[in-house]
């Protein structure tokens, strides 16, 4: 049995590697520079594609890029439950909602008058509108088989990524300018940035009962990722052909596991220590992933991408911004 593990763990071992050293590397940056981690990882990542040519490293990286990045989603749910629900009132969870199927919907509607497919759309908006580089890598696991498939996740992680890090700069002073409250500052920054650290920087950087309540609405946001995937993963499903064994699974197992840690959290049953260490390993696995599809991903094609996917992206950021803004500004909070 041992030996039969070492046999199949041994041809993955190159690759893995490699993609846990970028990892290292581009947490090594972020914690001594400040440099958003998901950023440094696949920028580090990028000069290593030869290596997914190399057949002695291809399977470690294309195992980190699809089976760690699956399990670093699942141990997500561990970080969500329906208290963080209750603390924030069910009137801004079904708003935190609404602006989630409203970005996805639009962009997946109208980025075919841009020359993309659907599944770009469905990739950008999902990205935007749930928690940046993560919400990217689980969406793009359920898509089907695409020519670009990497190219537009690694342009979707790096340009939302700079997105993220630029509104954790600006939301503040924005907020301050038109006179939130340190409460509703908390509810805009957690509604509308990206990723889950640059909520915590721009959060914080207000005051702590600003950082606290950013830190919820955004983990809220982050529950969202689990039904917002089943349904793609359905329609996806449906929209595929007939053909046995090759339709996509009815729910992703990563998806299940997300929800069913989710439900065990909302339960109390999971030790606090368990809770922190799943934390720290999802947040591990996910950096690695990011590396290994920089890997994946060629310098040349990525440029192919064009002004008016970052356009796009800019857009659906700009408007997840203004909804959440007027949503408050009507009293929903």
């Amino acid at each position: 049995m041992i030996a039969d593990f070492t046999a199949r763990v041994r041809p993955l071992a190159p690759g893995l590697g490699l993609a846990v050293i970028l990892a290292m590397a581009a947490q090594f940056l972020s914690d001594h520079y400040g440099a958003p981690v998901m950023l440094m990882a696949i920028l580090l990542g990028m000069p290593f594609h030869f290596l997914t040519e190399d057949e002695r490293t291809k399977r470690g990286i294309d195992f980190v890029a699809k089976a760690l990045l699956r399990t670093g989603v699942a141990l997500l749910g561990l970080r969500v439950s329906l208290d963080m629900v209750r603390d924030i009132g069910w009137g801004f969870v079904a708003l935190i909602a609404f602006s989630i199927a409203a970005v996805i919907l639009l962009s997946v509607a109208l980025v075919p008058r841009m020359g993309r497919d659907r599944a770009f759309g469905l990739l950008t908006g999902g990205s935007v509108a749930i928690c940046g580089a993560s919400a990217a890598m689980a969406i793009a696991s359920i898509l089907p088989p695409r020519e670009t498939a990497e190219r537009d996740l690694s342009f979707t992680v790096i340009t939302v990524t700079a997105l993220s890090t630029l509104a954790m700069i600006v939301y503040p002073i924005l907020a301050g300018a038109i006179g939130l409250d340190q409460e509703l500052t908390g509810l805009f920054l957690g509604a509308t940035i990206h990723d889950v650290a640059q909520v915590v920087g721009a959060g914080y950087s207000v005051s702590d009962e600003t950082g606290d309540l950013a830190t919820v609405v955004k983990l809220i946001r982050v529950t969202m990722l689990a039904p917002v995937v089943l349904i793609a993963a359905l329609a996806l499903r449906r929209a595929s052909p007939q053909q046995a064994g090759k339709r996509p699974p009815l729910l992703p197992a990563f998806v299940l596991g997300f929800l069913v840690l989710a439900a065990l959290n909302s339960a109390h049953v999971v030790p606090v220590p368990v809770i922190d260490a799943a934390s720290t390993l999802s947040r591990a696995l996910l950096v690695a992933a990011v590396a290994a599809v920089g890997m994946k991903t060629s310098l040349a094609r990525l440029a192919d991408v064009g002004a008016a996917a970052i356009l796009l992206l800019v857009a659906q950021t700009a408007g997840l911004a203004v909804l959440i803004l007027a949503a408050l500004a009507l009293g929903i909070a």
